[in-house]
């Protein structure tokens, strides 16, 4: 394993928790914009629809899968530049 990929690492676990935490914001007003609601479905909602529930996990998972692939490809990108090495 190369240095650049041992220092990414952390780096990348950081940038990681980072982006789940964006994402779920990001997931939040994107809710409320849509779906006119502070709160987005739970599984267990047992007043909630079918639709509505998988509705919010298709629109939680694609959000939260754009954000995580933008993070992290920005940090493997920063530490190309900083090692002139590739991360991973």
């Amino acid at each position: 394993m190369n240095k650049a990929k041992i220092a990414y690492k952390p780096v990348g676990l950081a940038l990681g928790a980072g982006a789940g935490m964006l994402a779920g914001v990001a997931f939040k007003q994107v809710w409320k914009l849509a779906g006119h609601e502070d709160d987005a479905p739970n599984a267990t909602d047992e007043g909630r629809a079918w639709r509505e529930i998988l509705l919010a996990a298709a629109v939680q998972g694609a959000i939260f899968a754009v954000v995580k692939a933008a993070v992290e490809r920005g940090g493997a990108t920063a530490v190309r530049r900083v090692s002139g090495t590739w991360p991973a």
